[in-house]
């Protein structure tokens, strides 16, 4: 298997389905599905695949297109062609061949991002992935009944996100004249110096494009409205996996080439981290809108994921990256069950909706494990995530980050059952549409998010070890 197959077979193909007649949304929607589902088995059957490397750039620094398989990126990818395919085979949207075009071309955009082992074409990639969400929002926009147009949210994630993209060129130009190469992404070389003039300076536009990304408090205000009025398959696939690259880019860049100003900035970023778990944890508990408290909760989250990255202990690396997939589990889950609810009931106000478990049991049961997933249940991937993060944390002596961590961990619980209960169990609506209980594309659709929750809750190890070997190389990188 090619690893440049991975990347631009689906930009390719998403392409070419729009050469399919207009009423070939079906054809189109079975091609897209079957691209995301041969992704996915292709990834996990060949795990060890050679990296694909082509010089690019001589002058004035070296650069190739090499793409390949790393032991943190090899589960994000498996992940990001697990939800595409989930999100399409759901999918009862209009424009159906035009959609799935684009939702192929993003999926290929992303995978590029994590299977880049140049910075320069990681930062190539991180810029492309913007256009297809941007053309999603555009055209396929869910706003709120009496928000202010989808066009304002889609212009807001290309403005905050294009800002990100230009300081990581630029960061990227700086590390590749300084360095020499940009071709050094999970490279076994000695760890590269950049130095006390310039060091500083590359570090803060490749943080800043990271912050906006993940994002944290305050670069963070572009995400509410976007996570909300994105279609479901979308919002899933930006917030199970792009969400992500920021804090992929502070692991396999910011860690081994810019230790020493990562170890400068953790006390801010403690302080940034914090922010956002409680900020967006207290924001979740009092939204009324589903699908923001979703987002909140996301934006908590994160913020654990970064202090994680920031205290530089392989038991916290090795939880942030199983609470990276566990989060894109529970996010991904849960973005589509509320998407299949909002089409049912017509609205996603928490205030206008309830008694949905008596006419939809399955519809239940996938929000109930989605709700229990996100509040850290034991038993569910989650958690496993959530104590090793805390473990490490406390074992590098940051114990006063652990304790007030621990507050809107308690508070998830809160906000997640309250989802849950007032959607399933309030009371009833009478002026609402006939329910129905999930179909069966639906049903299967949500089937390997749930599995997935299930297996890494039960079994975290199997992400743990296969990436301890990477975060302790780049945890000893000082």
């Amino acid at each position: 298997m090619s690893v440049t197959l991975l990347v631009l077979g689906p930009i390719i193909i998403g392409f070419i389905l729009y050469a399919l007649p207009k009423g070939a949304g079906n054809l189109a929607r079975g091609i897209g599905a079957a691209v995301a589902a041969l992704a996915f088995l292709l990834i996990a059957i060949k795990p060890d695949a050679p990296d694909a490397a082509l010089p690019w750039l001589a002058r004035p620094f070296t650069a190739s297109f090499h793409l390949g398989f790393g032991p943190i990126s090899y589960w994000i990818v498996l992940l990001l062609a697990a939800v595409t395919f989930c999100g399409l085979l759901s999918l009862r949207i209009p424009r159906e061949r035009e959609f799935t075009a684009q939702m192929l071309i993003l999926q290929g955009a992303m995978t590029g991002v994590f299977l880049a082992k140049d910075v320069l074409l990681f930062a190539l990639f991180w810029d492309l992935m913007l256009i297809p969400v941007f053309l999603l929002m555009l055209g396929w926009g869910m706003p709120a009944r009496g928000a202010r147009s989808h066009g304002t949210a889609a212009w807001r994630y290309l403005i905050y996100n294009v800002a990100g993209g230009l300081a990581l060129l630029l960061a990227t130009a700086a590390f590749g004249v300084v360095n020499g190469s940009t071709d050094v992404i999970g490279a076994h070389a000695a760890p590269v110096t950049i130095g006390y003039l310039w060091g500083p300076w590359i570090f803060a536009g490749f943080a800043f494009a990271f912050l906006i990304k993940t994002p944290v408090w305050p670069l963070h205000t572009w995400m509410p409205d976007t996570y909300a009025e994105l279609p479901p398959p979308v919002v899933a696939a930006v917030g199970a996996v792009q969400s992500k690259a920021g804090l992929y880019g502070f692991i396999v860049i910011g860690l081994p080439f810019l230790s020493e100003q990562m170890h400068a900035a953790a006390p801010l970023m403690f302080v940034l981290g914090l922010i956002a778990l409680l900020y967006g944890a207290f924001i979740a508990f009092t939204e009324d809108d589903a699908k923001r408290v979703m987002a909140y909760s996301s934006l908590s989250h994160l913020g654990l994921i970064l202090i994680a990255i920031f205290t530089f202990n392989p038991v916290a690396l090795a939880g942030a990256v199983v609470y990276i997939i566990a989060h894109g589990l529970f996010t991904a889950s849960g973005f589509l069950t509320l998407g299949f609810i909002e089409e049912r009931e017509e609205t996603r106000s928490l205030s206008h909706l309830g008694g949905l478990a008596a006419d939809n049991p399955r519809l239940s049961g996938a929000l109930m494990i989605s709700a229990l997933a996100a509040l850290g249940l034991p038993g569910l991937a989650g958690f496993a995530g959530e104590l090793l993060i805390l473990t490490g944390v406390y074992a590098a002596g940051f114990w006063w980050v652990a304790l007030i961590a621990l507050i809107p961990i308690v508070i998830a619980a809160g906000y997640m059952l309250r989802l849950f209960q007032t959607i399933m169990h309030g009371p009833k609506r009478a002026d609402l549409p006939e329910r129905r209980d999930l179909t069966w594309n639906e049903g299967l659709a949500l089937v390997p998010l749930v599995l997935g929750l299930l297996l890494l809750g039960i079994n975290p190890h199997a992400v743990a070890s296969a990436v301890q070997t990477g975060v302790n190389v780049v945890a000893g990188t000082r």
